[in-house]
């Protein structure tokens, strides 16, 4: 499991004054919570973590807060966005524990797609109806994605949530809710339309 550090300060002013004044300094202001510990605010380089949080693993893998040497594993919880500049204007991290199970969105990755029979099959269409699952698993054991392997995927098929091949010590909490919660990740359906049917002979034109 790759490690991906960021570098955080300590927050010492807070309020909404604080925070567009952080922002105008280039800073994101951000919270850290869980575990044993109490919250702390910190502050995060905006054109850093802006880089960051366009990689995937920004979301779904475990990341290391680093203030002045201290590491803190954390995920990402919430982050909140400017609606149309650039900016990044608030984060939430938890805290994890080694020994605790954690809940976590991760990513699918669907490969094979194009060489799976309903991939050669004219007119047939693929749908992702789901991008991502959430996992629970420790922390050692969280996948950055999940690889969908889909070679064998035939014209009709239906691959379910119980269908995915998942890594040692993950699990996926929404099964355990019942049958009706294992909901489908791909479909491959013949697409609707196509050529009309010609009109029987001697019918009436419209």
């Amino acid at each position: 499991m790759a490690n991906h550090v960021i570098n955080v300060e300590r927050r010492e002013a807070e309020g909404k004054g604080a925070s567009r004044r952080l922002r105008r300094a280039g800073k994101v202001p951000a919270i850290v919570y869980g575990g044993e510990l109490p919250p702390v605010s910190i502050q995060i380089d905006h054109e850093k973590i802006w880089l960051a949080q366009q990689n995937e693993w920004f979301y779904s893998s475990i990341l290391d807060l680093s203030l002045n040497g201290d590491v803190q594993k954390v995920l990402l919880r919430d982050i909140q966005r400017h609606p149309y500049k650039q900016q990044i204007l608030h984060l939430d991290f938890q805290r994890v524990s080694d020994n605790e199970v954690l809940r976590a969105s991760v990513p699918l990755h669907f490969v094979n797609e194009e060489k799976s029979p309903a991939g050669k099959t004219a007119g047939v269409v693929i749908m992702h109806e789901l991008t991502e699952v959430t996992v629970a698993c420790l922390p050692k054991d969280l996948p950055t994605a999940i690889e969908v392997d889909l070679s064998d995927l035939a014209v009709g098929a239906v691959v379910h949530l119980s269908d995915l091949k998942l890594p040692a010590g993950v699990e996926l909490p929404e099964l355990k809710l019942g049958p009706d919660h294992d909901v489908a990740v791909v479909v491959a359906k013949q697409a609707a339309g196509g050529e009309e049917e010609p009109a029987a002979e001697g019918g009436e034109q419209k």
